[in-house]
């Protein structure tokens, strides 16, 4: 099964050519659920610290700066430490 995959402070440079800063913006409170992602997600982490358990998989550690890809047909917890605000696309 596919990872998530996580760049830890992208260049602003490609992040820009990504078009980044036009995705919809997502919010969440500090709070605990479960997800299956449809498709894959690429997001950008605006504000926020969280970890993404994969199903039968190891605990992800995610914030600030990060971006993220979450691939498709993943089922994950989320565990969100501090509010989260993120950019992100489904392709």
């Amino acid at each position: 099964m596919a990872e998530i995959t996580v760049v830890h402070n992208p260049e602003k440079e490609d992040l820009k050519k990504q078009g980044v800063f036009d995705w919809p913006i997502w919010a969440k409170e500090a709070s605990e659920f479960p997800w299956t992602y449809e498709e894959t997600e690429t997001c950008y982490i605006l504000e926020g610290d969280f970890t993404v358990t994969p199903d039968g998989g190891k605990p992800v550690n995610i914030e600030k700066g990060d971006l993220v890809t979450f691939p498709r047909g993943m089922s994950c917890r989320w565990k969100i430490r501090k509010d989260v605000r993120k950019h992100y696309i489904f392709e």
